[in-house]
């Protein structure tokens, strides 16, 4: 049995697999924000409450909002930033007595759609989530490509590509830098977009709803969306010519991009033909829970 666990800014969710990847058990808490004792207790308790419901103990994988720094071992890049700088891995080991598996919460998503989701039959996947925040990961031959820094598929702390002019500028990045393509192409980001237009702020769902409906101003500011989102994917393909790019987050529920961005992203990838696939995910939310357990494949 696998136990995977997602641990977000709003939520801790717990998932079980077999080997067969069928789910067994799957439960959800709020995050204790900003209290990171908390927040390994909440854990500790799901997983000893998930294994005392199903009379089975299993390996344990997390899938976290920052990674681990491997010259210090402490969890950092996380936007739920009361989780930096901390021991995390070592910490909640010794609470539970055993080895866990520890990675990126966009790693785990690419991992589970490459495994045995959207991307299921591809050599190369890119899993991108665009939610809250913004991260990516690769997946070659079923394998996570982390690298030497822990920084594999980090595109979304990179400016975007082929900017308009004042656009770097206009953002600044939790990470302290401006630009980013996280700051255009979170949730958030389309959302602040929409502000900086028209002097009032509208959730981004609400702004996708407004553009699917027919008004203009918000029409404006998804194409502009669609357009950074395409150059971004652009420069991906450009570097590690995936065979499928897999959207994730908050944003991959919005249908138009699978059809609109591919139209765009040709104009900047450099060949004379572009087969990377643009896909939803197959396991939705629970996508990068399920990466999570599938880290002890």
């Amino acid at each position: 049995m696998r136990l995977g666990i997602d641990l977000g800014g709003t939520k801790i969710e717990i998932l079980t697999l077999n080997d067969k990847g069928e789910e067994l058990l799957c439960k959800r808490i709020a995050t204790p924000k900003d209290d990171y004792p908390a927040t390994l207790r909440s854990i500790r308790d799901l997983v000893h409450s998930t294994e005392t419901e199903l009379g089975e103990s299993g390996t344990i994988g997390i899938g976290t909002p920052g990674s681990l720094s491997p010259a210090s071992g402490l969890l950092r890049n996380c936007n739920s930033t009361w989780l930096n700088n901390q021991r995390f891995k070592q910490d909640l080991e010794a609470l539970l007595g055993r080895e866990i598996r520890i990675s990126n919460d966009a790693n785990c998503f690419a991992l589970s759609e490459a495994t045995d989701g959207a991307g299921a039959d591809a050599k190369t996947v890119f899993g991108v989530i665009i939610g809250t925040g913004c991260g990516g990961g690769i997946v070659i031959n079923n394998k996570l490509v982390d690298g030497p820094n822990a920084v594999g598929g980090e595109w979304g702390h990179n400016p975007l590509p082929w900017s308009q002019d004042g656009e770097l500028q206009s953002t600044q990045c939790w990470c302290g830098k401006h630009g980013c393509i996280e700051t255009f192409l979170s949730g958030t980001g389309l959302a602040d977009d929409y502000e900086r237009e028209f002097g009032c702020r509208i959730v981004a769902p609400e702004i996708v709803q407004a553009a699917n409906g027919g008004d203009e101003k918000a029409e404006t500011i998804v194409r502009r969306y669609e357009f950074r989102l395409a150059k971004s994917l652009a420069l991906i393909i450009n570097i590690i010519d995936p065979d499928v790019i897999v959207l994730g987050g908050g944003m991959s529920k919005v249908e138009r991009l699978y059809k609109n961005v591919p139209a765009i992203w040709a104009d900047y990838v450099f060949s004379d033909t572009v087969l990377t696939r643009l896909l939803a995910p197959k396991f939705g939310d629970s996508s990068g829970v399920r990466g999570a357990a599938w880290l002890w494949d």
